[in-house]
């Protein structure tokens, strides 16, 4: 590709979105080119940052002429390489982050209309405002932005009561692959009128088009909450302790995270003032939270009731009932620092069946034991829908760095068992670069086929976000 040639794609995509916001200098678009956790970096043409749905659609036509692929970026918080560029082939970034507004939000409805830029904290709190939840909630909230969180089919901790990203979504706008603008930004419950297209996007992480804007869900703002930092003896105590808390607390109970012992050390090492909330070591923990319409001491007094029948029934050992918000901010805190306080090892993303999470942690810490002496494993999660963070370091950094070059073969050992229980090898991270070959091991030919072909149909020139998923 010659120098002129270049200069006029370049050219034409500043007449769209304006020269400053055509990033080319390294020290310009070096945060759009690498993931947040540094295991992706490639180089791309530029990154684009359009304002608009029209901008949007008329740089994709213009990457669709000159044959240059399109990598849509939302907050990059991403733990699998989706959002950056592979540098396999002539690229662009589009980062959607300009793209911030609330375009509707119908309190009588519970439905909210956000741009794909929108932070996912600010969804939040605008449904707050209004006396409204919008209950998608992750770690990574305060920065990473709905676009990405529906391409992903993000979970987090409320996905106990609330479903996953999916669940929470109404309706789409959508640019396709060749810039037209589907506009399918429906706030129905019910419409029955053929085949669910919003559906085909969430959870396609940019590779059939580019989501720009959603009509969400909302629901009642709860009035009172209650949060129990529960010990328990194993991971089937935990699950145990989760079929008596739904007997006793229905929908109720919002979050169910399960927490290691490991895992509570590493954050209080990392996070000084950090401190166990029950004083002694126990093997695992659940931090279980509660949310209900009503007065606080009504639903604590429930809570009580429920958590001394379980003790009673030696579901678990001890536990500690926050008292005031700031206690129940603590506690949280820690379940939140947890993926930064052990960054680097190799992480897994995985989903069983809930009665088999018990199983798949003795299973695979068995077999990383026998393959791999000394292996530490790092597991955390959310317990109540079968998806648990299963990460695997060793007792020092040089050790580990060793274990994280070979990371393939340690995937292996923990994605075979996986397999054996029926279950996922990406509960709410997605594929991305890191397990699109993997995935090849786990799916069915036919699965694999019918997502080539929904591809092909839709992206036929392969423009959008190449080198991920398939």
């Amino acid at each position: 590709m010659s120098q002129v040639t270049q200069n006029g794609f370049l050219e034409r995509l500043r007449a769209v979105v304006g020269a400053q916001h055509v990033l080319t200098r390294p020290q310009d678009t070096a945060p759009y080119f690498s993931d947040w956790r540094r295991q992706y970096r490639a180089d791309a043409e530029c990154v684009l940052r359009p304002a608009s749905t029209a901008e949007v659609a008329e740089l994709v036509r213009q990457c669709a002429t000159e044959g240059v692929a399109l990598v849509p970026q939302g907050g990059n918080t991403g733990l699998c390489g989706g959002s950056v560029p592979t540098g396999a082939r002539r690229e662009v970034v589009l980062s959607l982050a300009r793209m911030n507004r609330i375009r509707e939000l119908d309190a009588l409805n519970d439905t909210i209309t956000a741009e794909a830029g929108c932070v996912l904290a600010a969804i939040q709190q605008a449904a707050d405002g209004a006396g409204r939840l919008f209950p998608l909630s992750l770690a990574a909230e305060g920065s990473c932005m709905i676009g990405g969180n529906l391409s992903t089919n993000a979970g987090g901790v409320n996905v106990l009561r609330y479903g996953n990203a999916r669940e929470q979504v109404l309706g789409l706008e959508v640019v396709l692959p060749d810039g037209a603008i589907w506009n399918g930004l429906r706030a129905l419950r019910k419409d029955n009128t053929g085949y669910d297209l919003k559906q085909l996007f969430i959870g396609a992480e940019g590779t059939l088009g580019v989501i720009t804007a959603a009509v969400l869900k909302l629901y009642p703002k709860p009035t009172a909450s209650a949060t129990a930092w529960i010990a328990v003896r194993s991971p089937a105590r935990a699950v145990e302790l989760l079929a008596l808390l739904r007997e006793r607390l229905g929908e109720r109970l919002t979050a169910f995270e399960l927490v290691s012992r490991a895992c509570l050390e590493a954050v209080m090492a990392h996070a000084p003032g950090t401190h166990d909330p029950l004083g002694t070591a126990y093997p695992w923990y659940v931090l279980a939270q509660l949310a209900d319409s009503g007065e606080h001491a009504a639903l604590r007094a429930l809570a009580e009731v429920a958590l001394l029948d379980c003790a009673e029934r030696e579901a678990l050992a001890d536990v500690a009932l926050a008292s005031s918000a700031s206690q129940s901010l603590a506690l949280w805190k820690i379940r939140e620092t947890i993926p930064e306080a052990q960054f680097t090892n190799v992480k897994h993303d995985v989903s069983v069946p809930v009665s088999k999470v018990p199983e798949l942690i003795e299973r695979a810490s068995v077999a990383l034991e026998a393959a791999f002496p000394g292996a530490k494993i790092y597991a955390f999660g959310h317990i109540g829908d079968g998806n648990v963070h299963y990460n695997v370091g060793m007792r020092d950094v040089a050790a580990t760095a060793a274990l994280m070059a070979r990371r393939e073969e340690v995937n292996r050992v923990v994605y075979d068992v996986v397999d054996a229980l029926g279950g996922s090898i990406s509960a709410e991270h997605g594929l991305g670069q890191l397990k699109r070959e993997e995935i090849r091991r786990h799916k069915d030919p036919l699965e694999l086929a019918l997502m080539r072909a929904l591809k092909s149909a839709l992206d036929p020139q392969g423009l959008m976000n190449p080198g991920k998923v398939l």
